[in-house]
């Protein structure tokens, strides 16, 4: 992800402190310990050869990388849903590769209803997406939606318009980009609507852009995703101090967490994931197999 990167030289000087809890997350969860909490940890893909040997056992076909990702991962951050429209039976192929396993795919919608002219009259589009997407059926995790990095509020009815026209029985979270959603009034409005509709809010933690590391709840549920820095020194810190966060909304009683690994060089995100499960399963308890 190319998106809210800087220069190396630049890490040490940026504050990398999460933001405090906004207060109204408390309406939100119910601060109780939820029995088994629903933590999915993954990256944004599968298909790296760079992997073979870190993630996939030496002599791996690319044919078999899912099958061989969900033995170590429990989730993916399915970007290609993005680019293209898939069939069916491709899904179906998908949920056959990850067998029996508590496995979400989170599907990103595809680019032609989200980045290419208005969102109004986009309903055949949606409609094809969400029908061959609910082929994924137990392994459906969350559908997330990134508008453009130039959708401003000016077009906010354009987008919660959309967002209204959406089904309720699929959960739905929205990434926004451009700097003037995070400031008052437009935060206030578009997270109050989020809660409106319980669609999420997804938190983009990324270098260079600060205010997409916002830290609101609309739904009892987290959608993050984490830009780290190809294991640079920084990206510890920062791991370490969501571990934290994501035990306290644990403690108060959050119903699912998903957490992407993402870096510029895609090579590295396998181990930091790695390294984020041990810290989860110390900090937590046992929420997931620690891989060897």
């Amino acid at each position: 992800m190319n998106f809210g990167q800087v220069p190396t030289r630049q890490l040490n000087k940026i504050d990398f402190e999460l933001p405090a809890e906004p207060p109204i997350n408390d309406s939100v969860l119910k601060g109780k310990t939820t029995r088994k909490p629903a933590v999915y940890v993954g990256c944004a893909k599968w298909s790296r050869k760079e992997w073979i040997g870190i993630v996939y056992p030496e002599g791996t076909k690319e044919k078999d990388f899912l099958h061989e990702y969900a033995k170590r991962f429990n989730s993916v951050e399915l970007n290609a849903t993005h680019y293209k429209l898939y069939k069916a039976a491709d899904l179906e192929k998908w949920v056959e590769h990850v067998g029996n396993r508590n496995f979400k795919f989170a599907p990103k919608l595809y680019q032609g209803i989200t980045h290419f002219g208005n969102l109004r009259g986009k309903e055949v589009l949606t409609d094809v997406f969400l029908q061959n997407i609910i082929t994924l059926g137990k392994n459906l995790g969350p559908v997330f939606i990134q508008v453009a990095d130039k959708f401003s509020p000016k077009r906010k009815e354009e987008l919660f318009d959309y967002l209204i026209s959406l089904p309720r029985d699929v959960q739905f979270f929205l990434e926004v980009r451009h700097p003037d959603w995070f400031v008052k009034p437009e935060a206030d409005e578009l997270f109050n609507t989020l809660r409106k509709l319980k669609i999420g809010s997804v938190i983009t933690d990324v270098a260079g852009r600060r205010d997409c590391c916002h830290m609101h709840l609309t739904v009892p549920k987290a959608f993050i995703r984490y830009v780290g820095n190809n294991l640079h020194k920084t990206d510890f810190a920062r791991m370490d101090a969501w571990v934290q966060r994501m035990k306290y909304w644990l403690d108060k009683g959050i119903k699912e967490i998903y957490f992407f690994m993402h870096m510029a060089d895609e090579t590295f995100s396998p181990k930091a994931s790695f390294y984020l499960d041990k810290k989860l399963n110390d900090a937590c308890g046992p929420i997931f197999p620690t891989p060897s």
